[in-house]
């Protein structure tokens, strides 16, 4: 049994996700992405659990992503955690693509993935990866600073992954997605099984992440891309969706 544990933390004026990660054995625990207006929710649910919050970690430097690091930091004194690429100031920690950050009887592997932004940074640990908004359940991020050439690079990364790995990712924005995708693969039928899947797990109130890539190397259009010339037809049509 894995011995992390993840909770989701779901803000619904931006559909924007923290993520709340524990060591079972050591309760050392980190936060993925805070932002400013549920700084006093994250950390109440920190101390109702009896952990001790040892990293922020942040996935890229946009708004809906960053605004409660500082806070939270000058509240219980850890340390905030940015990919090497980021370009921030205040970073406690700046982890190199591949670099390995020590958490609990674990380890965090940094994995370099702009397209986004440039410094957008996922975190692989014990078959978790968060990807922020670089990799979306059916979907992946808009280019705002990167290429299409490193976004598709970023992915293939990512794809490189065990296929039993869950994915994480920043934003509910599954149900959008699938429009895309079966607009584009009305004839996947895993694409069609998932998105039954999607619809009933929103009709019951429930997230539609964390995904496995398994699913979205089957379903995600995205990283069905051949090439970088495919990917970034798809990319640019989806732009306009």
């Amino acid at each position: 049994m894995n011995s992390i544990k993840v909770r989701q933390l779901f803000d619904y004026d931006t559909w924007t996700y923290t993520y709340l990660l524990w060591c079972d054995q050591t309760k050392k625990c980190l936060l993925i992405d805070p932002v400013l207006e549920q700084v006093d929710r994250d950390l109440e649910l920190i101390d109702k659990l009896g952990l001790k919050l040892e990293y922020i970690l942040e996935t890229h430097v946009h708004a809906d992503h960053i605004t409660g690091a500082d806070t939270i930091r000058s509240k219980s004194k850890t340390k905030i955690v940015y990919g090497s690429r980021a370009g921030v100031n205040g970073a406690d920690i700046l982890l190199n693509d591949n670099e390995v950050l020590s958490f609990g009887n674990h380890t965090i592997k940094a994995i370099h993935t702009p397209g986004h932004t440039i410094g957008c940074t996922s975190y692989y640990i014990n078959g978790f990866i968060f990807t922020g908004d670089t990799l979306f359940s059916l979907g992946c991020g808009k280019i705002f600073e990167g290429t299409y050439q490193e976004m598709f690079n970023s992915l293939s990364k990512l794809k490189s992954l065990p296929e039993d790995t869950k994915i994480y990712c920043g934003h509910e924005y599954t149900l959008q997605n699938s429009k895309f995708c079966i607009k584009h693969e009305p004839k996947n039928l895993n694409l069609q099984n998932k998105i039954l899947r999607v619809n009933e797990k929103l009709k019951n109130n429930l997230p539609t992440i964390p995904s496995s890539l398994k699913d979205e190397i089957e379903c995600n259009i995205f990283l069905r891309a051949k090439n970088v010339e495919s990917f970034s037809k798809l990319r640019d049509l989806k732009d306009n969706f």
